[in-house]
């Protein structure tokens, strides 16, 4: 129920657009209990809280980020996850970046409200020309649902973007 709300807070005052969901497409991602593995040892008490942030563009993807930024892996990447809006990944795919892979903290910067403990999940768009999708809507609420779960954040330490609070 949480993570339904923190969902239509992100949406603020654009709700997802009209249209069919097609299941076969919804099927055809990797399942969130795959995407929330890892290689390195994930504690349930490594983790106390959640941010979720806007990209600030209209596509892409962890490679298409990383080699935009001059980056050679997605382990410099400051976030865990990337939620792709269908351009650069499909729509709705939840992207793991190396940081996730190996449990490793993402770096302060002036936006975001975290600490060494927090999992940063980017959602690609930019929240105006480019609003979040239903695939991404919903892989999103389910994301947050696994990793609260697994890491025992409660609902208020799942931090939405600035100009959603």
């Amino acid at each position: 129920m949480t993570a339904g709300a923190i969902v239509l807070m992100v949406l603020g005052n654009n709700p997802p657009s009209a249209g069919p969901f097609c299941l076969s497409t919804y099927y055809r991602l990797d399942s969130i209990e795959n995407v929330v593995r890892s290689r390195a040892c994930q504690s349930p008490n490594r983790w106390d809280s959640i941010e979720i942030f806007f990209s600030g563009t209209r596509s892409g993807s962890v490679e298409q980020f990383a080699a935009a930024r001059g980056l050679s892996t997605s382990a410099d990447l400051n976030c865990h996850f990337m939620l792709c809006n269908g351009s650069g990944g499909v729509d709705g795919e939840v992207q793991t970046t190396e940081k996730w892979q190996k449990q490793w903290s993402v770096q302060p910067s002036r936006t975001w409200q975290g600490s060494e403990r927090t999992i940063r999940v980017c959602l690609v768009g930019d929240r105006r020309s480019a609003l979040p999708t239903d695939y991404q809507l919903k892989r999103l609420e389910i994301l947050l649902e696994a990793l609260c779960r697994k890491f025992h954040v409660p609902g208020e330490a799942v931090y939405l973007p600035r100009d959603c609070e």
